[in-house]
């Protein structure tokens, strides 16, 4: 959730940085409405209070000297009513407040350029020289089921479309990147921890993915549970309503996991092979920072998830994403896009995001700095997505004949 307190010291900043992530101008308008509403009624309440408090003083002084006091009590009695009244008022006034302030994003960093979608994204560096081949390249689905490795008709029978079996080497070489991407993040000490993949609504509001995209969540009929659309989701929020120790930060940790989206809105997007599923596979980087460590740590990872895509010999490129391409929470995003050569271009393969104080704000991560407790800053990030990199090294290490060369990083897990 933003800083309210921006609406009142910088709203036109916040106005334009709010455009530039394609929010209507109505949105804020209609949130400081609200906030001044609740505003003017909290000072009147407070002024009553005072009144309040004033005349109990006063009426048991009255008492104490014996004096007649039945006025100043129906004063009292008159004064309580109006107070329980605003009260009320206060209350409503605030979750409305709340209502309106869950739906607007985070505002964007100074340095991220301005643009309407992900044509104007901005290459900052690119990352090892796609190879030629001697032969044209085939996509990682027509590899995938002439070896065996990928058998979609299966998968959409026993669950649907979207949906993927592994087998047989194709299963094998998935389970070894997981494995090789966790020794790869603990050996730049993320911590490795392991989560539900069933969160409660109140998990899913801390990282801003309720209640705006409660659409592309699978959710548990009957009871307040949803399967996680990232592991970013349980694993920011083990520290959800705390209060860290500042000598415990930065805070690393990586996890892998199952995914689940129902990806509304991508009707006719990549619907052959396994670019977009509804189940698929991810580790994930999330770090908890002090304000002045999260810039410094957005680069950490954004190196983590290259050098291992390097370290993979997949040619690769970061991405600053535009104003108008940055996801709901984040202030910042670089991606990582890997070279496809059998489609011939360039996919996201990671995204990393630094959402400042956005996630702590409605999740409440605090830490304890100087006896005063400061909103943690969050991030968050793919490293790597195993199926989309499962896809790259089919098509970076395809063969003439069709087979698939083992990168040798991978040999040990293999």
């Amino acid at each position: 959730m933003i800083n309210l307190r921006l609406i009142e010291t910088n709203y036109d900043e916040l106005n334009a940085k709010l455009k530039a992530k394609k929010v209507d101008d109505g949105v804020l308008a209609k949130l400081l409405e609200a906030y001044n509403n609740l505003k003017s009624k909290r000072l009147e309440l407070e002024n009553i209070q005072a009144i309040q408090n004033a005349k109990s003083k006063e009426l048991g002084i009255k008492a104490k000297n014996k004096e007649d006091i039945s006025e100043l009590k129906s004063e009292l009695d008159a004064n309580k009513k109006e107070l329980q009244s605003l009260l009320g008022i206060v209350g409503e006034l605030e979750l409305n407040l709340e209502k309106i302030a869950k739906s607007v994003p985070n505002i964007i960093d100074y340095d991220v350029p301005l643009g309407k979608d992900e044509d104007d994204n901005v290459c900052i560096l690119s990352v090892l020289s796609p190879r030629e081949f001697d032969f044209k390249p085939k996509e990682h689905h027509e590899l995938g089921e002439a070896l065996g490795w990928l058998d979609f008709a299966t998968g959409a029978k026993i669950s649907g479309s979207r949906f993927t079996v592994l087998r047989g080497d194709g299963a094998r070489l998935s389970r070894a990147l997981v494995n090789f991407m966790i020794d790869f993040n603990m050996s730049r000490g993320f911590e490795l921890v392991n989560v539900p993949f069933l969160v409660n609504s109140n998990t899913l509001y801390g990282t801003g993915q309720l209640p705006k995209f409660a659409d592309d969540l699978y959710k548990v009929d009957g009871e307040d549970l949803y399967l996680i659309p990232t592991s970013e989701v349980p694993v920011t929020n083990i520290y959800n309503d705390e209060i860290i120790p500042a000598e415990k930060l930065p805070i690393k940790m990586t996890c892998y996991s199952s995914c689940f989206r129902q990806e509304a809105g991508s009707a006719g997007r990549d619907t052959r092979g396994m670019i977009r599923q509804h189940q698929f596979e991810k580790v994930e980087l999330v770090a908890i920072t002090k304000a002045d460590q999260s810039e410094a740590m957005l680069d950490e990872m954004v190196s983590c998830a290259s050098d291992m895509l390097s370290a993979l010999g997949l040619p690769h490129r970061h991405m600053m994403l535009c104003s108008g391409d940055l996801g709901f929470s984040a202030a910042k995003t670089i991606d990582l896009e890997v070279w496809l050569p059998g489609q011939g271009k360039y996919r996201e393969i990671s995204s990393i995001s630094n959402t400042r104080d956005f996630q702590a704000r409605r999740a409440k991560i605090r830490y304890k700095d100087d006896k005063k407790n400061i909103l943690a800053h969050t991030l968050n990030g793919s490293s790597l997505a195993v199926g989309r990199t499962l896809i790259a090294i089919m098509e970076n290490y395809q063969n003439s004949d069709g087979t698939i060369t083992i990168p040798e990083v991978l040999k040990k897990y293999f």
